[in-house]
């Protein structure tokens, strides 16, 4: 397996650019198959989901085509509803393509989804939500089988505001009859983004972004053309990474509103923030420790708990975490410790005393975000680390070590 090489003690300058959202890119390139022809996405990252997903629309029957930054979905040729059961245990976010294939098909089949190890991320509010619009479903021996004779708009509640749950709801009532009512939805900026395609295909959708979404169910819809919004969760952590390394720098290509909750926590470390239009530039300081509880969106997101957790841990004083959207993430906890930090976790909470410096060594990344923190406290660490396992940041992160290059750190990436 490839690995990071990294020297620490650099002190990153310059300017870093965000791609397109991943969390984004997914539950659009499903939205697509609620259409028969040709839709074009840009802005797209060059990402191992991704391309799981591209893989997945593929074996349904779409022609994808990729132009850089750019993927041409044509939908003519889908024809499945099953999503093979080795693509859906690869990849948590193929459970996206339960709303769109109910929606255009009426009946869906697949296995439960897989992806990260960071806790128990059950489904069962996609399976209520559809419930709730007509759908039928059957949950026996590791499948889902569900069919809808017809979609009809209701009323959805959700006991905890999911993002996917949300999504998929929203996709599979943009084509029911009647009006659905979402409460308690998801906020995130990517269900609004969703929200914004859904409409240019010709859905009449309204509240994205609120905790109310309204959905006036059309008959069909048409393929559409979108930019994807920049990714919130890779802007924190390039804005993260330059407060850890007292640097400054400048990420392009953000918008800042999406960040407000990690700019207030940032700037409470004692980082100085200049948003500018488009960019935020960041120069790192003397750092403190702070408390920070993760929470559903506009709250502080719980991808960017363990990046932040890396900084906490050469900031001076005493830290508090709490971790209350999944259980199982503080897996970089361990092998931060191997550096030299000083953590004590104690369930869904961790205790970070501040050290004056980490130490280079040899880690591994457990999951996507654990992988992007570790990096960041390798290049803040007193010699060289090496980072295992990259192939986990490879899919949330394009050509993540070439990024951060461009603004001074000294990594590379090796192969076996």
């Amino acid at each position: 397996m490839e690995k990071f090489i990294v020297a620490g003690e650099v002190q990153l300058t310059g300017h870093i650019k965000v791609n397109g959202a991943k969390n984004a890119t997914l539950p659009l390139m499903a939205a697509t198959l609620l259409s028969t022809g040709v839709s074009v996405l840009h802005n797209i990252p060059q990402l191992r989901d991704i391309t799981m997903m591209q893989d997945i629309l593929t074996l349904l029957g779409a022609k994808i085509h990729r132009e850089n930054g750019t993927l041409i979905i044509d939908t003519t040729g889908v024809s499945k509803e099953e999503i093979p059961e080795h693509l859906m245990r690869e990849m948590r976010a193929s459970v996206f393509l339960m709303g769109p294939l109910l929606g255009r098909f009426r009946r869906v089949r697949l296995s439960y989804p897989g992806g990260c190890a960071i806790g128990p991320r059950p489904i069962n509010l996609h399976i209520k939500a559809l419930e709730k619009i007509g759908a039928v479903v059957n949950d026996r021996c590791g499948f889902i089988d569900a069919e809808a004779v017809h979609l009809t708009g209701g009323e959805i509640h959700f006991d905890f505001p999911s993002v996917g749950a949300t999504e998929n709801a929203m996709m599979a009532a943009a084509v029911a009859s009647g009006t659905t009512i979402i409460r308690n939805a998801a906020r995130e900026p990517e269900v609004a983004d969703l929200e914004t395609l859904l409409n240019k295909m010709g859905a009449r959708i309204s509240g994205a972004g609120t905790d109310t979404i309204r959905i006036q169910g059309v008959e069909r819809l048409a393929p559409a053309e979108h930019t994807v919004i920049p990714d919130r969760i890779e802007a924190g952590t390039f804005l993260i990474a330059g407060a850890l390394t007292r640097g400054d720098i400048v990420v392009d290509n953000i918008i800042p509103e999406h960040l407000f909750a990690v700019i207030d926590k940032l700037q409470e470390i004692g980082a100085r923030i200049d948003p500018d239009g488009n960019s935020v530039r960041i120069r790192g300081g003397e750092m403190r420790g702070v408390d920070i509880k993760t929470l559903p969106y506009p709250g502080f997101p719980t991808d960017l708990q363990a990046p932040l957790l890396a900084l906490l841990t050469i900031a001076k004083g005493t830290s508090i975490i709490t971790e209350t959207i999944f259980e199982n993430r503080f897996k970089h906890v361990d092998e931060l410790g191997r550096m030299g930090a000083k953590i004590k976790v104690e369930g869904r909470t961790a205790v970070i005393r501040g050290v004056p410096r980490l130490s280079g060594t040899v880690v591994a990344a457990h999951d996507l975000r654990a992988g992007a923190a570790l990096v960041l406290a390798a290049l803040a660490a007193e010699g060289v680390s090496e980072i295992e396992q990259v192939y986990h940041i490879d899919r949330g992160y394009e050509a993540f070590e070439k990024k951060l290059q461009q603004v001074g750190a000294k990594i590379v990436r090796r192969s076996p």
